[in-house]
């Protein structure tokens, strides 16, 4: 009895989970939908070969990620706890939260970068990560694609960084609410920088990533080992890969083979061999 009421517990999980996912995925694409065909880098229609597959990756890791990130997320938040004085985090608790959530964002962002360059220079992590650089077409949902193992990997690098700052703690009021507004800023402004828009943000791209930024990322060109950040470029400029030219790149993807179904993409990392990455250009 205890058993068939746990499992249906975790099926309606899943189901309001998937409900939140879908009604995310009708406002991403009917905000950004207008702006891709009115604004884009290049003309495309709204379901170009890819699209599917994007959605498909959008789903999967909605309902697979949070899963997979709590674990070793709470292994580390207590195993920090436990190992760091307590004056040490609580110094950064004490902050006031705006302050702390600023911190925070800065902080993390270290964290993503260097845990994005990994995925790049690591061939064992780069067999999940080209899944993302796949795409030969670049818009809004392409954010969508990639591996879990990818996204969680390059995630828990910054929740390391928030917990071992003390910006984020296992203990006191609302404990996950610093690194769960990071990731959900962090997320959305992805979503922007991979839209299919030719805007550009003018003196502010030296502050923050648009898209032009991180279209250059995805170029098929000798530019792809640039333009790591998520949202600050100045972790480019400090750690020198920082690229952005006046003109967008003229293709988009990445010579290393990768299957263009969903399952096999899903597969494909854990039986191809590796892959090495060309030294950054």
């Amino acid at each position: 009895m205890m058993g068939s009421l746990a499992a249906h517990q975790h099926v309606l999980t899943y189901l309001i989970q998937g409900f939140r996912s879908a009604s995310l995925l009708v406002f991403i694409v009917a905000a950004f939908a207008p702006l891709e065909h009115f604004f884009a880098v290049r003309p495309a229609k709204m379901f170009h070969p890819g699209w599917l597959l994007n959605v498909g990756w959008y789903f999967v890791n909605g309902l697979s990620t949070v899963l997979l990130l709590g674990p070793p997320t709470a292994l580390v938040a207590w195993a920090v706890h436990s190992l760091l004085p307590t004056a040490f985090t609580d110094a950064a608790g004490a902050l006031p939260l705006a302050i702390r959530m600023i911190a925070a964002m800065v902080v993390g962002e270290i964290g993503f970068y260097w845990g994005h360059r990994l995925s790049h220079e690591w061939p064992l992590l780069w067999r999940f990560h080209a899944i993302h650089h796949s795409a030969t077409h670049i818009s809004v949902l392409v954010n969508a694609r990639g591996h879990p193992v990818d996204i969680v990997f390059t995630r828990l690098c910054g929740l390391v960084l928030l917990y071992a700052t003390g910006l984020a703690s296992p203990v006191g009021p609302h404990p996950t609410l610093i690194p769960a507004l990071v990731l959900f800023v962090g997320s959305l402004w992805s979503y922007f920088i991979h839209a299919n828009v030719r805007w550009r943000l003018g003196f502010f791209e030296e502050v923050l990533a648009s898209p032009a930024f991180h279209h250059w990322h995805h170029t098929l060109e000798d530019h792809k080992d640039r333009n790591y950040a998520a949202m600050l470029p100045v972790m480019d400029r400090v750690f020198g890969t920082f690229y952005l030219p006046e003109a967008w790149p003229e293709a988009y993807g990445t010579s290393t083979p990768v299957p263009d179904d969903l399952i096999g993409q899903l597969l494909n990392p854990f039986t191809a061999p590796p892959v090495a990455q060309a030294p950054p250009a």
